[in-house]
């Protein structure tokens, strides 16, 4: 067998187990959600021929817990999208402004982290370049689990910081910009047409933050797709040749969604309510200084807790996301 053959085979079965297990979720929460409309209608019978305060008070309790699993389950039928279900490739590029915004681009780094280790999925960095002085100046990570890229999607935009500025010696507020795009993890057996002639191939040696885990051969890969100047980059696994297919899967992740775009753009020509993503497109803020605040201009949820949210816990702007995107 081919390893190209294998490794299809390979992506082909997990694909499969995926799907029979998310399958197996929704059965079991099908048989809850008859559980909870059994137990509720019960509670209701008792009471109505028998008031109880102490049972009512159990019944409260259970419709509060019945409620909030209903709302979660609201939210996970909204990802009903095309690749909702795959692993999701982010990248961050941090806007001009030097060290100040590549020092939020590693702040946003670390929230995404924090969320992915709150929702017990994968978080694996492929391509990382720190900053002259600190900082990103650009990172690519896979976060793999169920419905990752669903649950991430509405992340991709523009996140803008206001805070007082610990570069800056005077202590003046500073705005900062940082990038976020979000790509399904397209999978082996969908076909993504790649002309070997479009492609440009480099290899350098890799570097990990901080100087850590330098490579002494040139096994970093970056690749460019001349037609789109579509460029990706893998420096994290242990040899060039592997490099190269991460690559080679996170390029096909790319164009492919490029395409698709390209074909929705030719079918809603239309739509205005769609902006592209730009320095004046931001569809969050994080307020430091002079309040505390975080807001999403989409669905304009917003919190002045705003240490959580930084720390990962950014599952209430997601399902706000979620639930508006599917009202739009």
């Amino acid at each position: 067998m081919h390893s190209a053959d294998f490794w299809n085979n390979q992506s082909n079965a997990k694909r499969v187990t995926q799907q029979v297990s998310i399958l197996k979720d929704d059965l079991e929460d099908n048989k809850k959600l008859y559980s909870i409309a059994e137990e509720l209608t019960t509670y209701v019978d008792i009471l109505q021929d028998e008031w109880n305060n102490e049972l009512f008070n159990e019944a409260v309790s259970f419709l509060h817990d019945a409620v909030e699993f209903v709302e979660k389950l609201e939210v996970k039928l909204l990802l009903n999208g095309k690749y909702d279900m795959n692993n999701a490739i982010l990248t961050i590029h941090p806007g001009a402004g030097g060290t100040e915004s590549q020092d939020w681009a590693e702040m946003l780094l670390r929230m995404f982290k924090r969320w992915a280790e709150r929702s017990k999925y994968g978080f694996n960095i492929v391509d990382f370049q720190a900053g002259d002085e600190a900082g990103v100046k650009s990172a690519t990570v896979e976060i793999t689990g169920e419905f990752a890229y669903g649950y991430l999607k509405g992340e991709a935009g523009v996140h803008r910081l206001v805070r007082i500025s610990p570069f800056n010696a005077q202590g003046k507020r500073q705005t900062s910009f940082t990038s976020i795009y979000v790509y399904p993890m397209i999978d082996d057996d969908i076909e993504v047409e790649i002309n070997p002639s479009d492609l440009k191939v480099d290899t350098y040696r890799a570097s990990g933050a901080g100087g850590q885990h330098v490579n002494t051969t040139d096994s970093a890969v970056r690749i460019t797709h001349i037609p789109t100047n579509i460029i990706v980059q893998c420096q994290n696994e242990r040899s060039q040749i592997q490099n190269r297919e991460k690559a080679m899967q996170m390029l096909k992740s790319r164009l492919f969604q490029l395409y698709e775009q390209e074909r929705e753009k030719e079918r809603q020509k239309t739509e205005s309510s769609k902006t592209e993503i730009g320095w004046g497109n931001q569809i969050r803020s994080y307020v430091f200084a002079p309040y505390q605040m975080v807001k999403d201009h989409r669905t304009n949820y917003e919190t002045g807790n705003i240490s959580p949210v930084m720390d990962g816990e950014i599952d209430e702007f997601i399902n706000a996301f979620l639930k508006w995107n599917a009202d739009k």
